[in-house]
Parts: structure tokens; sequence; C-alpha cells
């Protein structure tokens, strides 16, 4: 009997997770408001509001059996600490108590939001305790799901990349502005070290910690690739696509402080330049040992992203 997994979110991580899983041959249910999804045979779309208790409860359980992994991909409706504090804490005790009422375990994609030292290479070690907006309330999500009953490991990663990544750094800011050989604007410094995460090595790692008892109630990292500078980035996109390397230039980090007065979006922005003035590294060493890993290198990842755009 195929085992049922089920993964909570169509959206960048959610998806491929999904595709994965039923690529692999497993029996997977997607969650989501709006019934949307990968297409495959292995996967089952619902229209379920993870805050629904009854739904949700139904969701993980049928008349075959009940879910062995639960993927919580869901994410605040907006880009702002408010929204965030308003629906993820009860959303994902929801999707813990229903997990944990048929003895699944629960992963999670993580940020880098609540690591306290960014001056230095970011590992699983590494304190995550950092305060204040978008940050608190990442170190308190992990808090809670630490004191919470059912078993979960947190998959850390960088800003992502990848096929479905649209709303991102590297994605619709860059990715379409390569292509279509105009100048790339980007965030704080487009020449300091930054580290991006290619989804589906994310998905991967999720998918295999998840299912490792061993790996449960801890944080790791997602294998991801050294860090590259935004510049480089973009240069490995247009070499992907056959094309010269772009021009890339900075929108000015004043600028963006000055529109946090007057834009609640520029707020939110201002309060992560910290990730792009300076160098924003994570070390997934240690994980990448335990999970006999490694990221996919960057012109095979490069190549797939340009191939996604492409063809949209």
């Amino acid at each position: 009997m195929q085992e049922l997994h089920v993964v909570a979110g169509a959206g960048p991580v959610g998806h491929t997770v999904a595709a994965q899983l039923a690529e692999q041959g497993h029996r997977v249910r997607v969650l989501t408001r709006s019934g949307s999804g990968p297409d495959h045979p292995n996967v089952e779309r619902l229209r379920v509001d993870v805050n629904d208790r009854d739904a949700l409860a139904s969701a993980v359980r049928d008349g075959t059996g009940t879910a062995v992994a639960v993927y919580m991909c869901i994410h605040g409706s907006a880009y702002r600490a408010d929204v965030w504090e308003r629906e993820l804490p009860g959303a994902e005790t929801t999707v813990l108590d229903a997990a944990g009422a048929v003895g699944a375990a629960v992963v999670f994609p993580e940020s880098l939001y609540s690591y306290r030292d960014t001056d230095r290479p970011m590992t699983e070690d590494s304190p995550r305790d950092a305060s204040g907006g978008k940050r608190g309330v990442r170190t308190r999500l992990l808090a809670a799901r630490a004191a919470h009953a059912t078993p979960t490991v947190s998959v850390v990663a960088s800003d992502f990349f990848g096929p479905h990544v649209r709303t991102a750094h590297a994605g619709e800011r860059m990715v379409p502005v390569v292509l279509a050989g105009r100048t790339v604007r980007v965030l704080g410094s487009p020449d300091v070290p930054h580290s991006f995460t290619y989804v589906p090595d994310l998905a991967a790692a999720m998918i295999a910690a998840v299912g490792r008892p061993d790996l449960w109630n801890r944080v790791l990292h997602a294998p991801t690739a050294p860090a590259l500078t935004q510049r480089e980035l973009a240069g490995a996109y247009a070499t992907a696509a056959g094309l010269p390397s772009p021009s890339v230039g900075a929108i000015p980090s004043w600028m963006v402080r000055a529109g946090s007065g007057v834009s609640r979006d520029m707020r939110e922005l201002a309060e992560m330049l910290y990730q792009f003035t300076d160098p924003f590294v994570m070390d997934s060493t240690a994980t990448e040992k335990t999970l006999g890993s490694s990221p996919t290198p960057l012109p095979e990842a490069a190549a797939a992203t340009v191939r996604w755009w492409q063809n949209r």
C-alpha cells in the first residue's frame, strides 16, 4: 500500500515537495484553499483550509490509512510581521495537533531570519534567538514547534531560486529581467556574498529528513551551494540562456529606508536590508554529511530555472 504524505500549501516549496514525492511513487494529498497543486496521477488536490480542524483531521486520514508525514509549506498571506503573527502560530499549532493525532511527524521549510549573528557563516548550531519584527516571529515559531509534543523537523534555507519561484529576489526580480536583456536592480550590494538555496534541494532535504526519526526535533540546513554575489547569480542565468553578462546595479539603501516612511512594503524590505548590504552566508556542511546529499551545481540549477521561465 502506498504511504500517504500530506502537503499543506502549493507555493514553490509545497509544489516541489509534492511533485518529488509523487515521482517517488508515494500517494500525495495537497491541501490548499484553491485546490491547486501539481498535476500528477499520485497527487490528490483538496480544498482545505488548515485552520479548519475538522477538515484537516479528515485530510490526514482516510479509509486506507493515515498520513506518515505532513509538510507544512504555508506562509503568511502578506510579507509583514503583523500578518505572520496573526496567521502562522495558530495554523502551525492546528497542523501539529492533527499530525500528532495520527502519529505523523511535521516538516517545515524555515528561513534564516531567526539567526542572531549574521556577521559570520550561519551553521546548524548558530544561535536562533533574533528578536523584533519578522525575525522575532520566526524565533517564536521555532520555539513553539520545539515545545509541541508532535515530532518536527525544520529545514532552513536561504533566499529561494528555481522553477516555480516567482516572488523572490532571485525570481521575478531577476530572471525575466536578465532574459529581456535589461539592467538588473538588486537590493543592497550586487557584490557581497549571499547564499541562495535551490528549491528542489530544499524539497529533497525535507523529504529525506522527515523520513528519519533520528533527525526529528532538530533544525537542519538545506543543501546550499557556496555563497555567491547577486551579480554572479544574474550572470549564471545569462550564461544558461546563452546571453551576455547582464548589467547589474543596486537600488540605493537610503532610498529604501526613505521610502519606508511612506510605504509599508518598503518598510518590510528595509527591515531585511542587512541580508544584502553585508555578507549573508549559510553553511550546510553538517546536514549534507548527515543526509548524504549535496547541492545541485549552479550551472545545472540556473539552466533548469531559466527553462522554467522560458516555458511559462
